[in-house]
Order: C-alpha cells, then sequence, then structure tokens
C-alpha cells in the first residue's frame, strides 16, 4: 500500500512540475510574440515619420510667361506596392487572383475622393497657371523620398509659375500633405488628387483591358500589376489633356514648353536612325491619335510577363510599325535624339553619382556639364540602376541638382 502512495505522490509531482513547465514556455512565447509586435509597430511608426519638410526659407521667383500651357504627368512604381507574388504560378491561377484580388487593389477602388477627380481638377486649375503638369504616384506615400523630391525641385525652377496635380491615391492623404508642404510654403502651387481610372479610360480601349483584368479574363502575368497600370495610365491621361509625361526619376534641366508632340529616342545607330524609344518622357496634345494607337496596342497586345513590353518596347513597334507603312509620311510628331532626354545610358549613369577623384576626372566632369547645358531638356535618372546610388558632392547629379533645385535640402544625403 506505502508503495502505491509513493508512486502515486510521484505521478503528482511530475505532472505539477510538467504542467509549470508548459506555462513556462507558453508564457515566454507569448511575451516574445508581444515584444515584436511592439518593435514592428514602434518601427513603422518611425518610418511613416519620415518626410522631410525643411526648416529653410524658401525661395521664390519671379512668375514667366509662357504661350503654351503645357500638362505633365509623373509617375514611379515601387514594386513592393504589390503584395501579392504572382510568379511561379499558371496563367490560369493568375486569372484567378486577378478576379479575387482586384479589389483589394487600392488603385482599382471607386471611392468618393475618386469621383471627385475631374472637379477637383477643375477647380485647382482655376486659381491661374501659367502651366499645367499632371504627375502620378502608385506607390506607397513612404516611398516617395528626397530623390523624387528633387525632380519636383527641378520641376518648378524650369516653370516656377506651375500649377502641379499628382494622381496618386497615396499622397491624397495626411502623409502626403506633409510630404509636400515645402513646395507650397515655398509659394508653388502643387496638390495629391486620387485618380479616377473609370473616367480617365473611358472612350479608349483602356476601358475594355481594365474591365478584363477586374474580371479575370485577362493574364495580369507576372511583371507587378502597378508597373504595366502606370505605362497605360500615362497615355491615357496625355490623351484626355494634353501635356508632358515625366517619369520620377528625371531631372528637368530647362523649360520644356517649346516642345510639341515629342518622344525621345533612347539609343540611335551609326547612321543616325533610332533603334530604341522610351515612354519615360512623353509631350503630346490632347486627343493625338498616335496615343491612341498607343492605349489600343497596349490593349490588345497585353502581356505582363515581358518587361518593358508595355512600356518603352511599345512605342518602339507602334512607331517603326507605322514608319515602314507609310514611310515618309508626316505623322505629326517628333523623334528627338538621346541628347535630348537620355543623354546617358542606363549602363553608364553610376559615373554621373561619383565626386572627381583626380584632375582627369574633374575635367570630364566639367566637360559633360557644358554638353549637358546645351541641348539637354533633361536627364533621366534611370533610377532601377541608380536608386539606391549616393549622390556625392561634386558629381555630375549633384551638381545638376544644386543648380536646378528651389529648396535645395540635404542635397548629398539623398
Amino acid at each position: 500500500m506505502s508503495n502505491f502512495r509513493r508512486l502515486g505522490i510521484m505521478k503528482s509531482s511530475i505532472f505539477t512540475i510538467s504542467f509549470a513547465a508548459l506555462f513556462f514556455v507558453v508564457l515566454f512565447a507569448v511575451g516574445a510574440r508581444c515584444n515584436l509586435f511592439l518593435h514592428s509597430t514602434t518601427s513603422r511608426t518611425i518610418r511613416d515619420a519620415l518626410v522631410f519638410p525643411s526648416n529653410k526659407p524658401q525661395r521664390k521667383f519671379k512668375p514667366f510667361s509662357s504661350p503654351v500651357p503645357l500638362l505633365l504627368v509623373k509617375e514611379e512604381v515601387n514594386e513592393s506596392y504589390i503584395e501579392y507574388s504572382l510568379t511561379n504560378i499558371t496563367e490560369q491561377q493568375r486569372k484567378t487572383w486577378s478576379q479575387n484580388k482586384s479589389l483589394e487593389f487600392e488603385m482599382f477602388q471607386s471611392t468618393d475622393l475618386a469621383r471627385q477627380f475631374s472637379r477637383r481638377v477643375q477647380e485647382f486649375f482655376k486659381s491661374g497657371c501659367e502651366v499645367q503638369f499632371f504627375m502620378t504616384w502608385i506607390s506607397p506615400a513612404k516611398s516617395f523620398r528626397r530623390r523624387e523630391f528633387f525632380a519636383l525641385e527641378s520641376l518648378f525652377k524650369a516653370h516656377p509659375n506651375g500649377c502641379l496635380i499628382i494622381l496618386s491615391r497615396t499622397l491624397d492623404s495626411r502623409h502626403g500633405k506633409r510630404i509636400l508642404e515645402p513646395l507650397q510654403h515655398g509659394g508653388f502651387k502643387v496638390l495629391a488628387v486620387t485618380p479616377d481610372l473609370p473616367y480617365l479610360f473611358e472612350n479608349t480601349p483602356a476601358i475594355a483591358w481594365f474591365d478584363e483584368i477586374k474580371n479575370g479574363r485577362k493574364d495580369p502575368g507576372e511583371i507587378p500589376l502597378a508597373q504595366n497600370l502606370s505605362n497605360l495610365l500615362r497615355l491615357a491621361v496625355l490623351y484626355k489633356y494634353g501635356g508632358i509625361y515625366l517619369d520620377t526619376d528625371f531631372i528637368v534641366l530647362k523649360k520644356l514648353s517649346g516642345l510639341r508632340n515629342s518622344i525621345g529616342a533612347q539609343s540611335m545607330d551609326e547612321t543616325g536612325n533610332w533603334t530604341r524609344l522610351n515612354n519615360a518622357v512623353l509631350i503630346f496634345d490632347k486627343n493625338h491619335p498616335l496615343l491612341l494607337k498607343f492605349i489600343e496596342e497596349f490593349s490588345l497586345t497585353f502581356n505582363g510577363n515581358r518587361w518593358g513590353y508595355n512600356g518603352p518596347y511599345l512605342v518602339s513597334r507602334v512607331i517603326e510599325r507605322m514608319q515602314k507603312k507609310n514611310p515618309g509620311y508626316e505623322h505629326n510628331f517628333t523623334v528627338l535624339p538621346p541628347m535630348a532626354f537620355y543623354p546617358v545610358s542606363w549602363n553608364r549613369i553610376g559615373g554621373f553619382f561619383k565626386r572627381p577623384e583626380n584632375p582627369a576626372m574633374s575635367r570630364w566632369i566639367s566637360t559633360k556639364l557644358r554638353q549637358l547645358s546645351g541641348e539637354t531638356f533633361g536627364l533621366h535618372l534611370w533610377n532601377k540602376q541608380s536608386g539606391r546610388l549616393r549622390i556625392e558632392e561634386g558629381s555630375i547629379i549633384g551638381k545638376l541638382i544644386s543648380d536646378h533645385c528651389v529648396i535645395c535640402d540635404h542635397l548629398y544625403s539623398a
């Protein structure tokens, strides 16, 4: 009997110890998870607060007159904006994703702000604008950093009395307002407005593509949907309003108001014929027929699995096809040489960010700056290649931004 009693006591002790150990393991796991959540929340709060208002007095510029009111659209896409991975799955799975998730994709949603788009744009321009500018920003507001802000500054340095509307759901927010305040305090007219996609796409082939993507009848492909939406949105906005489109990684060096119905060549061959066009800069009148051809090509031949197919390659193949079909025919547009917008290729842009390390490099930088001051309207920074490079003091990019900024804050920390 005493043996059974001792055995019962031992079993009870083992159970008590096991329960206590299990309790402390659970308690430790919960505590660790809470600490991780608090750390994540704190880090996110700090990151979201990273805006760059300037405490320095802003410089104002005298208004000037321009006989040609223009409208500029600007865009940049951050691939992290799409939270869903569409790689390594079948076409049908991507279509199903498109149908199920498109309503969660913020740019597709119809909101009160989106429905106010037309009215807000019209009211903003009533304030008296020498030049009308449009931009688009599809990435999160926290992705809009000093590098993009410098592009805005250069735009206003060249067009100080212009009005800028940024088509962006994310910047049309309290956080976005804080980002744009330094320019507004400097006397520049800038406003972020949530775009109304059905309104912008109506009466064009773009609306059919938009419906097919939302209904799961079109394969969105592996390329981030925001990137391809940007390629289409720039065409639709230009067709609706006319004007100028620029990528976000573009530094404006001189006034663009003298240009009309123009597209830039990225490269040329030895005979002077272009070999590749680019859609980082587009300048067209409202309702220009070439824009409609671009939109039609996008809708009919959309391929979301090939990078650039719906962007630079699209404008290249449409214009090449037109020129082969009607050689010598006047299409009412101009192809500008690479020096206009792409004076340096994507694989050489890194050298423009480096400071001079010897007298020979100093002479090279001086020569390049003289060349850019001639027939170059702006410089494409190829942000996909240079986005992580630091702007070094004395570099070509550093000098250009210093000469073409309006707030000029933290030039070499971007």
